[in-house]
């Protein structure tokens, strides 16, 4: 990196910081760490590489624990002569706070020869992002790795401890090694901001903004960095957490007391919101804002339809949220790190009045906020690596976006004829696109008021048009009217399906600030790149055993499996699945291998619907049906035609433990087979009541269950239960393949009925979350071709890595949690019970006889 990023960060005329230049050291390399009282405690550790102390702070300190796997994110080279500072940088400075040394000594290669060649090969091994090293500190001793992550951020790493004399199996906290003066001055972190959804609530502390930018000429026309998605919350020290709005980006340029404001598009926004314009106006400085335009109501939660209508609707409650500075007098802010950007965006916004607020964040507690968001029905959160630069016209991997219920926006292509009292159009028909093809993502016939129909057959009626849009023939039951693919539309939705629909699409409303070329599924973002799809698919090199490496991820990548007479390539295993857990992909295939005996019943002579997480479970997944060119020709499938779309679809089926090792390869974490085998696919081999909790506590899910054990034992119904792995509860009730689905989900419908007529209150057989907000749904439309449910023993991408783990029915009591059964402790629950859900393979209940009872 070199010393000028570290120079530009400070005033030395302010700070007794050293200033920067480089100056090698002679002798042994050098380390130090520091202890860093900033506004979040934090460790920084500093190797003596190329006359620069390379650095990395570590929110949680080193540890000399080899299970301990610590995050350190990668922060500006520091001077060689910084290896000795200790005292207080002011406040208003960069770091402002106290800095003492914790730990120092000297470091050397793991094979040592001569500085000089061993400072050549640890500069090789950090550019390739594996850097192995023994320290001779007074604490820290032995051999550790950096390891450059993939994935969150660019910056992140891990610091480990390697096995050897000098580590301990005992916890390690930093904290609890730290001496002298260190020791008195001891105290916790500065209080963490909360974002609020009404915006009005005060940060813990107001820091002077530190940090300066580059002279520069104001930019214009900013195209707005953007968010890639995200399946699920994560804490972490190195990432904020914002409210996630649900209104309209906007891009405000104030120069000169002129102000421009535009959507992410370049469309202009100053007439159609002038409130907003007016207090811009009054702002006293040059500046280049992000944020997002909201309508509040009455409960503080944002109205993207109100919004929408504000010009014939105008409203009190419009905001402006601002999130980012981009620009400030004469400075040219987009370099700086994400926090400083705050911090002198919290500092200009200090004085402005509505409709401006700062948009606050959140420290590191993104599993907290989110459920906050949940709580209050945001359309979710945002999470934003502390240290990220703004990058225009980028959707970068720094900044994510976690939502609290699925939402997607979508291309009109044309609409359908009404049915009985609706009025214009009876349902849209939606399109996304892949390159330059718009692709088929369903139809929304729902969340339509007379305002909004009228308003939206008065735009599509000018747009008709007599071809499709679509360039593959549409599978539609009724007439369409298409339309040129010019206007787009937000949804919310229930899933995903396996053929890439959105099922239960509901109309949110149009999105004037987005060009329908841009709108793409946004799962698609994350799909893996090009090098790990081509090594699922290389031939195993036949060797005996794999070479030795000097590299630790190099040695990682020559894994291959002898399985079943075939040699199973594992592509990247030490890539972390679980981040936070530390668990990897090698982690996860040695589990399915180990449980292979107890899950093959489950999936083999089933079609197996492909759910991928190729990146872990911090990035979002992506279905996959077909199992695609690149399956071995040892792989089992089996040619289905869809009856969503008429085309034969190639499924894999897992037979064996090498094909289980190949879609572990693939990133398949859970594993969704059908209920019926290849040899009866009209005939499921259980019925399944899936207990599916709204906003209810696990001891409902409880409650729920038994009950419905004592509805199906009056019937004299075995039934068999599991936790979900997620937060529901599964139900199974044997049927030994003798029934056809109609007749199945007819006694599953009948069944959960009577469930519900015991619990009114509690459950409900309404399948839209939004009706159900504190009932279970019982869902009883699992039980169709085609459809699938998680395996027993499989594990979810979900935090902790749970296991979808049968249950014996004294457990299922009040306490229990689907988050006790993991992928640490399953296999040895198993050896101890054995497989308590075989009897669901075994002999069948006679439905036609309960169907008959259930009707008397």
């Amino acid at each position: 990196m070199g010393l000028e990023e570290y120079n530009q960060k400070r005033h030395f005329n302010q700070t007794p910081e050293p200033q920067g230049k480089e100056a090698k050291g002679k002798g042994a390399l050098r380390f130090v760490v520091h202890r860093h009282q900033a506004s979040n405690l934090h460790y920084d550790f500093r190797l003596e590489l190329d006359g620069v102390l390379k650095s990395w702070a570590v929110p949680k300190g080193p540890s000399l624990n080899p299970a301990d796997k610590r995050l350190a994110v990668a922060v500006e080279d520091h001077p060689f002569s910084y290896r000795t500072f200790e005292g207080d940088i002011p406040e208003g400075n960069y770091g402002a706070g106290h800095v003492d040394i914790w730990d120092e000594g000297t470091f050397h290669a793991v094979n040592p020869t001569s500085r000089a060649q061993e400072e050549k090969q640890l500069l090789q091994e950090l550019a390739e992002g594996s850097l192995h090293f023994v320290l001779e500190g007074k604490k820290l001793k032995g051999e550790f790795t950096l390891v450059k992550m993939k994935g969150r951020q660019e910056d992140a790493w891990l610091l480990l401890k390697k096995q050897d004399e000098a580590a301990t199996q005992e916890p390690y906290d930093a904290e609890d090694h730290v001496e002298g003066a260190s020791a008195k001055s001891k105290k916790k972190p500065a209080a963490k901001t909360a974002a609020k959804a009404s915006g009005t609530s005060k940060t813990a502390s107001n820091p002077k903004p530190g940090g300066k930018g580059t002279l520069a000429e104001m930019p214009h026309e900013v195209v707005p960095m953007t968010a890639k998605l995200t399946d699920g919350p994560f804490d972490d020290d190195a990432w904020l957490f914002e409210v996630k709005w649900d209104g309209y980006r906007a891009v405000a340029e104030v120069e000169e007391g002129a102000v421009k404001l535009y959507s992410r598009n370049g469309k202009s926004f100053k007439a159609k919101y002038a409130p907003v314009v007016n207090a811009l106006e009054a702002l006293p400085h040059q500046a280049v804002f992000d944020g997002e335009l909201v309508v509040l109501d009455k409960e503080g939660k944002a109205n993207f339809q109100a919004l929408q209508n504000y010009q014939n609707t105008p409203s009190e409650h419009l905001y402006y949220y601002i999130f980012d500075l981009l620009y400030l007098n004469g400075e040219d802010l987009r370099h700086l790190p994400l926090i400083q950007r705050k911090e002198k965006l919290q500092d200009v916004l200090a004085q402005a009045k509505d409709p401006l607020r700062y948009s606050e964040h959140r420290v590191g507690e993104g599993t907290a906020f989110f459920k906050e968001a949940q709580e209050n029905q945001w359309e979710g959160i945002m999470a934003k690596a502390a240290s990220s630069t703004y990058q225009v016209g980028k959707r970068s991997a720094e900044w994510l976006k976690i939502k609290t219920h699925l939402r997607q926006e979508a291309v009109i292509a044309g609409y359908t004829a009404p049915q009985g009292s609706r009025v214009h159009l009876g349902a849209l028909v939606l399109g996304v696109y892949e390159g330059k093809k718009l692709k088929y993502v369903g139809q929304s016939g729902s969340g339509f008021n007379k305002k909004s129909l009228t308003e939206l057959i008065q735009k599509l009626e000018p747009l008709a048009q007599e071809k499709s849009p679509f360039s593959e023939k549409v599978p539609l039951t009724r007439d369409v009217t298409w339309v040129k693919p010019e206007l787009v539309c937000e949804l919310s939705f229930a899933e995903w399906t396996s053929d890439g629909q959105m099922r239960q699409a509901i109309f949110k409303g149009l999105r004037e600030d987005k060009k329908a070329k841009d709108v793409v599924h946004e799962q698609a973002v994350t799909a893996p790149p090009p090098q790990q799809e081509k090594s699922v698919s290389k031939p195993a090199k036949k060797t005996k055993s794999a070479p030795k490496q000097k590299s630790a991820e190099k040695e990682a990548e020559a894994l291959v499996l002898e399985l079943d007479g075939h040699q199973v390539p594992i592509s990247n295993p030490e890539k972390l699945y679980w981040p936070e857990e530390g668990i990897t992909k090698k982690d996860l295939v040695l589990y399915y291998q180990t449980m292979a005996h107890v899950l093959l019943p489950y999936l083999q002579d089933r079609p197996e619907s492909l759910l991928r997480h190729p990146n872990g479970i911090a990035k979002p997944g992506f279905f996959q049906k077909d199992a695609g060119d690149h399956a071995p020709e040892w792989v089992q499938t089996t040619s289905i035609k869809a009856e969503s779309t008429g085309r034969e679809v190639e499924y894999i089926v897992c037979q064996n433990k090498a094909t289980l090792a190949y879609l572990n390869n693939l990133g398949c974490i859970q594993l969704n087979p059908w209920n019926s085998r290849l040899a009866h696919l009209e005939k499921p081999d259980y019925l399944v009541l899936d207990l599916d909790p709204g906003e209810n506590t696990y001891d409902q899910v409880v409650e729920t269950a038994l009950v419905a054990k004592q509805v199906l034992e009056e019937l004299e119904i075995q039934v068999y239960a599991k936790t979900s792995g997620a937060t529901g509860m599964h139900l199974y009730v044997p049927l030994a393949a003798k029934w056809p689905f109609e007749q199945v989900k007819e006694l599953a419908f009948a069944l959960a009925k009577r469930v519900h007529e015991k619990l009114p209150t509690l459950t409900s057989l309404e399948r839209s979350p939004k009706e159900r907000r504190h009932q279970i749904y019982l869902d009883f439309l699992q039980n169709a071709i085609a459809q699938t449910i998680a395996a027993p023993y499989c594990v979810r991408p979900r935090a902790g890595a749970t296991v979808s783990t049968p249950l014996r029915w004294e457990e299922i009591k009040p306490g229990l949690h689907p988050s006790q059964f993991t992928i640490q402790n399953v296999p040895q629950r198993v050896e101890k019970l054995g497989d308590l859900f075989l009897p669901v393979l075994g002999k069948g209940v006679d439905v036609a006889k309960l169907l008959q009872k259930l009707k008397k």
